[in-house]
């Protein structure tokens, strides 16, 4: 997973509606495994106070930033998502996705027992974007433009895709993207296959506390 610069100034405390079904989830699964928020911010190269506000739903977390958490906590984020309960999804909201980036609206539009693939509609404020490169745990990334522009960066290779324009890469490719336009941009993101909604294998590197010796 490509790597990114350490946090070091979190927006101010106020809840990020990009968090607020994450945060808790992330701080849940810490708790489940018995992990500190020490332990997990070393593991993920973050400040421990940067992480007790995401895990707060006070500050917005870029996507390699968050899937570097979800490592460190030994789970995929796709296990962290909320699926659309139907197969019929209604105006294209789906369920809210919250997968990290700053100024993004996210649905995801598939039903978890879609197995082929993945399909998520994202609104872009301008100068809103992933925050970073970053891989996932796929195979295939196929992008849409549905309206304004993306700046598509694949592989250290810059991209700018207009209305209608597409294109195909591999999932697991360094790739990070933002809205370089004055208005609102909305893409749709197809991943083949899905992100894994199931747990990762730790490993090793953390491990709950040892409980104290008498």
């Amino acid at each position: 997973m490509a790597k990114t610069a350490r946090p070091q100034d979190p927006a101010p405390e106020g809840t990020d509606p990009q968090m607020s079904r994450m945060g808790p989830k992330l701080r849940a699964t810490r708790k489940d495994r018995g992990l500190t928020l020490a332990q997990v911010a070393e593991h993920a190269a973050v400040t421990k106070g940067f992480l007790s506000l995401a895990e707060r739903g006070l500050t917005s977390v870029s996507v390699p930033t968050l899937l570097r958490i979800c490592e460190a906590l030994g789970v995929s984020i796709g296990a962290l998502f909320d699926y659309p309960d139907a197969d019929v999804v209604r105006g294209g909201l789906g369920a809210p996705l919250q997968m990290g980036g700053v100024g993004i609206q996210e649905y995801l539009l598939t039903p978890a027992s879609e197995k082929h693939v993945q399909v998520m509609r994202t609104i872009l404020q301008p100068g809103g974007g992933s925050g970073g490169a970053y891989t996932l745990d796929s195979e295939t990334v196929f992008v849409v433009v549905v309206r304004g522009r993306i700046q598509l960066s694949v592989d250290g290779q810059e991209l700018l895709l207009e209305p209608g324009d597409c294109h195909t890469f591999s999932a697991r490719s360094p790739h990070a993207w933002r809205n370089p336009a004055p208005g609102e941009s909305e893409v749709l993101w197809s991943i083949a296959p899905p992100i894994p909604h199931h747990g990762l294998q730790l490993r090793g590197q953390l491990r709950a506390p040892a409980p104290p010796q008498d």
